[in-house]
């Protein structure tokens, strides 16, 4: 049975939202978060302190994009008033590892001995800072935390080794404000 679909969602005091050519844009606090949601048969509107996200006659597939939309939503305006952050540890038991930031490049040196070091590029939106053997990422965007915290324990990725012994790497312990089990 289709049913017509009209969620509204209130934008706390202090952060402005606007919706322009399938872009939702949110502006808070602590930076801003710019989204691409759109979708033919789901419209949205932004009128004064609300978003309105709406379907007529809507489908499972439509009634999912929604609800999917409607997530997006609540994690924007949670990160504009309380950025992401994601902890990752730095472990080395067999050759001291050293991590640096340099410019917008995040190096490992010495992993496992190997003489070239490991890079990769930091995204634009996301801070990343190292606090002794912590890393910390943060960002008012949740996918592009998430997204450098993961490429970050990436790069210690190990490949045809045993990985009971050889167990140095860069592991996440703290995920999007929430320790992970067992994480120390």
């Amino acid at each position: 049975m289709k049913l017509s679909i009209h969620d509204e969602t209130e934008v706390p005091s202090g952060i402005t939202a606007s919706y322009v050519d399938g872009r939702l844009t949110v502006k808070g606090p602590k930076g801003e978060v710019v989204r691409r949601l759109q979708d033919p048969k789901i419209s949205f509107k932004v009128s004064g302190n609300k978003i309105v996200i709406s379907c007529e006659k809507a489908t499972k597939r439509e009634k999912r994009m929604a609800n999917t939309f409607n997530a997006h939503l609540e994690n924007m305006l949670a990160g504009v008033q309380t950025p992401y952050k994601y902890v990752l540890k730095v472990c080395s038991g067999h050759f001291p590892m050293n991590v640096s930031i340099s410019g917008e490049q995040f190096i490992v040196k010495n992993f496992l001995g190997e003489k070239s070091p490991r890079t990769i590029k930091l995204k634009k939106g996301v801070t990343v800072k190292i606090e002794g053997d912590k890393i910390v990422v943060e960002s008012c965007d949740k996918d592009m935390a998430g997204q450098m915290a993961s490429d970050i324990e990436l790069l210690t990725a190990k490949r045809n080794r045993d990985l009971r012994v050889f167990q140095d790497g860069i592991y996440m312990i703290e995920k999007a404000n929430e320790p992970l089990t067992g994480a120390q």
